[in-house]
C-alpha cells in the first residue's frame, strides 16, 4: 500500500467534501442559467475524475522531488489550488456572492495553470493530466461569470 498515494487521495477528497456540504438548493435552481450550462450529473463525474487525477499528479511529484528540487512551490501551489478550490463552493453557494466567487475562479485558475506549468517543468505526465482540469475550472469560471451577468442582482 503506498500510504503517500492515499494521503493525496485524502487531501483531494477533503476539498471535494466542501461541494458536497455547500450545495446548490432551491437558491441555485432559481437563477438564470445560460443554454450552455452542462447538465447536472456532469458536476460530480466530472469532479470525481479530475480529483482523482490531481491525487495522482500530486503523488508523481512526491515521488520524483518530495520538497526538493521546485517540488516544494510545485506542492505548495498544488495545496493552495484544493484550498481554492474547496472555498468557491462556500462562496458561492453558501454565502451566495457570485461577485465574490468569480474573482475567487480567476484565482483558482491561476493557481491551476501554475500547477499545471510546475508540474510539467518536474514530471511532464503530472502536468499533462492536470489540463481536463484547467478547463473544467475555466468552463466553470465562464459559468460562474455568465451566470452573474443573467442575475445581476447578486452583483
Amino acid at each position: 500500500m503506498d500510504w503517500a498515494l492515499l494521503f493525496f487521495v485524502f487531501l483531494n477528497v477533503v476539498a471535494a467534501m466542501s461541494g458536497g456540504y455547500f450545495t446548490p438548493g432551491e437558491w441555485y435552481e432559481a437563477l438564470e442559467k445560460p443554454s450552455w450550462q452542462p447538465p447536472k450529473w456532469a458536476f460530480p463525474v466530472v469532479w470525481s475524475v479530475l480529483y482523482l487525477l490531481n491525487a495522482i499528479a500530486g503523488w508523481m511529484i512526491w515521488m520524483k522531488t518530495g520538497f526538493a528540487g521546485g517540488g516544494f512551490l510545485a506542492l505548495l501551489v498544488y495545496v493552495s489550488s484544493l484550498v481554492l478550490n474547496a472555498a468557491w463552493s462556500g462562496i458561492f453557494f453558501g454565502m451566495r456572492r457570485m461577485q465574490l466567487a468569480l474573482w475567487e475562479a480567476g484565482a483558482l485558475w491561476l493557481s491551476v495553470a501554475l500547477q499545471v506549468f510546475l508540474f510539467w517543468q518536474i514530471e511532464s505526465f503530472a502536468g499533462l493530466i492536470l489540463l481536463p482540469y484547467l478547463v473544467w475550472v475555466t468552463i466553470a469560471f465562464w459559468l460562474n461569470r455568465t451566470m452573474l451577468k443573467l442575475n445581476p442582482s447578486f452583483a
